[in-house]
């Protein structure tokens, strides 16, 4: 009698291991990511003085926490609601504002120090440093991206439904 226990029909099928090829750029990402980190490391030593160590290892991990309390939560809690309203949403439509969240939130972590220096007044020796308004133009951007995202969206949603295909959830 040939029976299959309840218990093991439930466990997932083992996964096939990743082929050649796959493990071969798999290797090439992380060698690519670890000369990056050698690079990274090198012109930190040979550019910035010592005195100025503190402040850069402050920015990162700023930019560290900003990113994991602020950025990922909003980018995914962003895509949770556009997917939870059903069937109106294209998947792509999701993809769009997810990286237009992602791609202002990088530019706001640039340009932050910018504006934090001419809030503080720290006029550099070169009055060409900071010649702009910083806190406009990030607001600018905003705008430009949100307005992009929207049309982009449209467009695409516009394609979706003209193509008579239901949208993905």
């Amino acid at each position: 009698m040939n029976q299959v226990s309840t218990a093991s029909a439930a466990l997932p099928l083992e996964q096939a291991a990743p082929g050649r090829g796959m493990r071969m750029a798999r290797a090439m990402l992380v060698l690519l990511g670890a000369a990056g980190l050698a690079w990274g490391a090198w012109v930190l030593v040979d550019t910035v003085r010592v005195a100025r160590l503190p402040g850069v290892a402050l920015w990162v991990g700023a930019a560290i926490v900003v990113h994991d309390a602020v950025i990922a939560p909003l980018v995914f809690f962003g895509g949770v609601l556009l997917r939870r309203a059903g069937r109106r949403r294209a998947g792509v439509v999701v993809a769009v504002v997810q990286g237009t969240i992602v791609l202002g939130s990088i530019m706001t972590l640039i340009v932050v120090p910018e504006i934090v220096a001419q809030t503080q007044g720290q006029a550099p020796k070169n009055p060409t440093v900071l010649p702009l308004d910083y806190g406009l133009n990030l607001a600018v951007f905003w705008l430009v991206i949100a307005v992009g995202a929207t049309a982009a969206s449209a467009v695409l949603y516009a394609r979706t439904r003209r193509a008579g295909r239901r949208p993905a959830r």
